[in-house]
């Protein structure tokens, strides 16, 4: 279930991956909130349009280049005139053994998920904090907290994003900045569609207490809670996931 309010009328808010999946869901249930909300996403084809039809405006960046990052947070930030919510969503994921990890690999996964999410948080904070106060929300995974098999380089890279935001929550929280990551479980979106079958989908939903696996809104949901009602919720890692890990 879904609630269209407007407790976001006149905030502004950067999404990163904002284009498809959980990113997309984050940035409708923004607009519908009432933000104007500036996407920071890979260039493609279709990007700018599914931006628009989603009521965001759309900038190209590669997050695992710092350069071009700041200079597209840079851009979004004279664009909306300001930042009051940063959403941190892009993010990679591919299923390597630990043996079969190589450097290049390792790099690419953390260079994105990990120092992107640096990046950003380090291009919006000092804007945030001359504002009086802002709010910064990180998508980490349950991958962070629980683990798995295959994929030891993206909970490596989730677990520094839960690290960052501990920090920066402590060290921006007097500046009134809050920061948290959601640790989402298994969520239905094209990210990992290559990498699943019907029977790994059904033993995940047999899992869960809720039975049944999550949806991008789950985790926009919370998102939208973060980014308006949770002033006083900051340096933590919270669990999507219809209660598959519980700590």
């Amino acid at each position: 279930m879904t609630t269209s309010t407007t407790r976001l009328h006149g905030a502004t808010a950067i999404v990163t991956g904002g284009v498809g999946g959980i990113g997309a869901a984050i940035v409708r249930r923004l607009v519908d909130e009432g933000a104007a909300v500036v996407i920071l996403d890979l260039a493609g084809e279709s990007s700018a349009a599914r931006a628009a039809e989603l009521g965001a405006h759309f900038l190209p960046v590669d997050l695992a280049d710092p350069v071009d990052t700041r200079a597209a947070v840079a851009q979004a930030v004279d664009l909306l005139g300001g930042v009051d919510v940063l959403v941190n969503c892009a993010g990679v994921f591919r299923l390597v053994p630990v043996l079969e990890i190589t450097d290049a690999e390792w790099d690419r996964v953390m260079n994105i998920n990990a120092r992107g999410t640096l990046t950003t948080m380090q291009a919006v904070a000092p804007v945030m904090i001359e504002r009086g106060g802002g709010r910064i929300v990180n998508l980490a995974s349950m991958a962070a907290k629980a683990g798995g098999a295959m994929e030891a380089h993206y909970a490596a890279s989730k677990s520094a994003v839960v690290a960052l935001t501990r920090a920066a929550a402590i060290e921006w929280g007097g500046h009134g900045v809050t920061v948290n990551a959601i640790c989402p479980g298994y969520v239905l979106t094209d990210m990992g569609a290559g990498t699943r079958t019907e029977e790994q989908v059904a033993q995940w939903t047999a899992k869960s207490p809720l039975g049944r696996l999550g949806v991008p809104d789950d985790v926009a949901g919370l998102v939208a809670y973060l980014a308006t009602d949770g002033g006083y919720v900051t340096g933590q890692a919270l669990n999507v996931t219809g209660g598959m890990v519980m700590h």
